[in-house]
């Protein structure tokens, strides 16, 4: 039995997740992260040595990730990853949600709830009338690699029938990162945003680099005094950790909102898509000055290595 364990954590407070990962290594050494707020948890091991059912562990695991760090989660457990994730995406806070039956489970959901679907394959589905995961998992195999492909067909079949081949991997490399920055008030002038953007970019590309790692996307929220947010992802164009395309992209994204009078009570920015950096290509330039920015990237990396990460940043943030 697999557990998603989807802790309700503020952007802010990501930082508590290697913590919360470390809590439910105590129930079972087969535990993912799955950043920004998840887990997943193989507890087949754990009822057979503590005597107890998944509803029975997971109400343990609640408890005691709201008293030992002040965290509320929701639960799902299922005989596979995926129906775990799909089950704890149904599940209140604090409660757990057991799909015992997977058939059943899944039958009468729309397409676009099944993991894996995105919003264009929904579309092409539904125009088929394939608008149910029951419908989906009734239709021949062949039909659904007609319309969606071979291998992305079979994939879709087995999914609708609740089969989901993948394992939890211990100790998997993270696939994004992310840090925020709230204002001390709720913030109108522009220049402190971007101020803010640009500490962001440097600290997420700092780590990046120091994992040796590279992201393909960057998300940016925006949160606003009345607790709303808005959120924007954008490809870069190519998989990087250079600080200056991350602001770069941060700042596009950020002048596309428009918030000229937008009360801002903090902005966030995610690098997404992280992949190793030696499997990165990258274009070849004959511009000097980016040249020249990447050497004092490196250089100011080492000094932050060896004397701690303020030693050195960019001019504007010292002001």
């Amino acid at each position: 039995m697999i557990l998603y364990v989807r802790f309700r954590l503020e952007p802010m407070y990501e930082a508590l997740l290697p913590q919360l990962v470390g809590m439910l290594g105590q129930f079972t050494p087969v535990v993912e992260a799955a950043p920004p707020d998840a887990a997943l948890a193989d507890v087949r091991g754990a009822v057979r040595y503590f005597g107890r059912g998944p509803a029975e562990l997971a109400a343990v695991i609640r408890v005691r990730a709201l008293a030992l760090y002040g965290v509320e989660c929701a639960i799902g457990a299922g005989p596979n990853p995926m129906l775990a994730r799909m089950a704890a995406r149904d599940a209140a806070p604090g409660t757990t949600l057991v799909v015992e039956d997977a058939e059943a489970f899944l039958r009468d959901k729309p397409v676009a709830a099944l993991y894996g679907v995105g919003p264009a394959t929904a579309r092409t589905l539904c125009s088929y009338g394939l608008d149910s995961i029951g419908r989906v998992a009734a239709a021949p195999l062949a039909v659904l690699q007609r319309i969606v492909g071979a291998r992305a067909g079979r994939e879709l079949w087995e999914r609708a029938r609740g089969v989901d081949r993948t394992a939890v991997v211990p100790n998997a490399a993270s696939r994004s990162v992310a840090a925020e920055r709230p204002f001390d008030r709720d913030e109108l002038d522009q220049e402190r945003h971007r101020r803010a953007l640009l500490s962001l970019a440097g600290e997420l590309g700092a780590r990046m680099r120091g994992e040796g790692q590279v992201c393909r996307s960057l998300t940016l929220t925006v949160r606003y005094a009345d607790r709303t947010s808005t959120t924007r992802t954008r490809t870069l164009r190519e998989p990087s950790a250079h600080s200056a395309d991350l602001a770069a992209t941060a700042y596009a994204m950020h002048e596309a909102l428009g918030l000229q009078r937008a009360r801002v009570r903090a902005v966030g920015l995610r690098a997404e898509g992280l992949m190793p950096a030696e499997h990165a290509a990258h274009q070849l330039t004959f511009d000097a000055a980016d040249e020249k920015a990447r050497r004092l990237e490196a250089v100011a990396d080492k000094a932050r290595a060896r004397f701690g990460p303020g030693i050195i940043g960019p001019g504007s943030l010292a002001a």
